[in-house]
């Protein structure tokens, strides 16, 4: 276990945020070549391009958000064992997990190339765009298996606390995506597809450089045959984890798919707007997600190692963190929204600005509650609590659907603006209160082991005859005395 990380001992702000920054890292980088692809379509293909690929964005978030949620929560079983330093668990979890993510990536290519068309259609894609926006989904959805794999690469290593290794693959991805997208979409004239095509071939990459370096540093996370067996008990957990994470993921992101057919109602000019904010949202967002990660993988291997007071301190500690970002992000965004805006996406429409920008006032002004959703509901998925995180994400995809029925019609494009800080807000009090009954149960947890321990204390071994002067036989808890 020489390349990976024991967060279980030492300062919690400092293993936070020793494996944070480089998955942070590792994050700017992935988004850079997103944002490549935003900026080179933008600027080299126009408007109608860019609304293309913006309204794909949703249906894109959808696939790769079930399946990232799928390998996360795998990874999070694989943290839990090596929290324990249970080795000969962990590595048939990981032996399960690469069986387990094949399946998911064969199912998941096979039925949304299936309903790619209809569903495109039933989110009102305008007609000037539908064309492009398939042609790029087709080639991400075709090799949707190459996400997948790198997601459950890195995510493995990242249970084991090795945050560095999948930032530097990503780092070289990131420079071939954009490498490829010149000559792609301008050299080769491809058009969306090139993006497309060269998104595939950068994760390839990733996907490779990750199993070598698995192979030949970390070989924990390479199971052999005979640690690839059935058993019942790991599997339930590995997919009921795997599975609430997955559809805590799908069902915000199909919440999203949903919100975006409201948008693209507004037409091509609302759908450009719309796509560059949530660019920029997604930026500083990243943060928030990395903490939120951080102290899943934290939460997990302190869980399984039975140190529920240092998952506690590390969740506040991760809280606080957050904050101070929300902090920096407002101030950033508010004061400096038109030239981020006009640098993404090459306009100069006014209207396109304008419209974007109310977007970012009103999404970023709430990431102060966006915080405590995110580490809270990833803590406790990392500890195991999975059906109160599920069920505020079905909350957050009902109040989506309202928002839709209601808000759009009714308010137009600034019913879409305040929909997430709602749902966030909504979203926030339920996992608080999911978190403060952990809390409780946990300190009743560990007051009964103290008890009980009090209970069987014999002082006969500290006296000098075998004359026992004292024998507890039951401990008044304090405050009854």
């Amino acid at each position: 276990m020489k390349n990976s990380v024991n967060m279980t001992e030492g300062s919690i702000l400092r293993n936070l945020i020793c494996f944070a920054v480089p998955v942070l890292i590792g994050n700017i980088f992935q988004q850079l070549y997103n944002v490549a692809d935003t900026a080179i379509i933008g600027n080299i293909l126009g408007d109608s391009a860019l609304a293309a690929v913006g309204a794909s964005a949703p249906v894109y978030g959808l696939l790769i958000g079930f399946a990232g949620g799928l390998t996360n929560g795998f990874a999070v079983v694989i943290a839990r064992y090596f929290g324990a330093r249970n080795e000969r668990e962990l590595k048939k979890a990981v032996a399960l997990t690469y069986i387990l993510s094949a399946v998911i990536a064969f199912v998941l290519t096979a039925s949304s190339l299936a309903i790619l068309h209809p569903l495109m259609k039933s989110l009102k894609t305008p007609d000037e765009i539908i064309a492009n926006t398939e042609s790029y989904m087709r080639i991400i959805i075709l090799f949707s298996a190459v996400t997948i794999a790198y997601n459950m690469l890195a995510g493995m290593m990242r249970a084991i606390g090795n945050s560095r290794a999948p930032l530097y693959f990503l780092i070289v991805s990131t420079f071939v995506n954009i490498g490829l997208d010149f000559l792609l979409v301008k050299g080769f004239g491809m058009g969306v597809a090139g993006a497309a095509i060269a998104t595939v071939i950068s994760q390839g990459v990733s996907v490779m450089l990750c199993f070598i370096y698995a192979l030949k540093k970390c070989d924990i996370l390479v199971f052999r045959k005979s640690e690839l067996g059935y058993d019942r008990k790991l599997l339930s957990d590995l997919t009921s984890t795997g599975l609430s994470m997955g559809l805590m993921y799908a069902i915000v992101s199909i919440g999203s798919v949903i919100l975006q057919g409201a948008v693209n109602s507004f037409g091509t000019s609302t759908i450009t707007a719309h796509t560059a904010a949530r660019k920029i949202d997604d930026i500083f967002m990243l943060t928030l997600g990395t903490i939120a990660l951080s102290s899943s993988t934290f939460a997990s291997q302190n869980y399984g190692a039975g140190k529920t007071d240092r998952v506690k301190r590390g969740i506040k500690c991760s809280i606080i963190i957050a904050e101070i970002w929300s902090a920096f992000s407002v101030i950033v965004c508010v004061f400096l929204r038109r030239p981020l805006i006009q640098a993404l996406t090459g306009t100069s429409d006014d209207a396109v600005i304008s419209t974007a920008s109310k977007y970012i006032i009103w999404n970023i002004s709430f990431f102060f509650v966006l915080s405590i959703l995110l580490v809270l509901r990833s803590s406790l998925q990392g500890v195991g609590r999975k059906l109160v995180p599920v069920s505020g994400s079905i909350v957050e995809f009902l109040l989506k659907i309202l928002a839709v029925a209601v808000l759009a019609p009714r308010l137009g494009y600034f019913g879409v603006c305040i929909c997430e800080p709602v749902i966030w807000s909504v979203c926030a009090v339920i996992v608080l209160v999911d978190y403060n009954a952990f809390i409780r149960r946990t300190d009743k947890l560990t007051i009964d082991r103290k008890t009980e321990t009090l209970s069987h204390f014999d002082l006969s071994s500290y006296v000098e005859d075998e004359t026992p002067v004292f024998k507890a036989e039951a401990v008044i808890p304090l405050g009854q005395e």
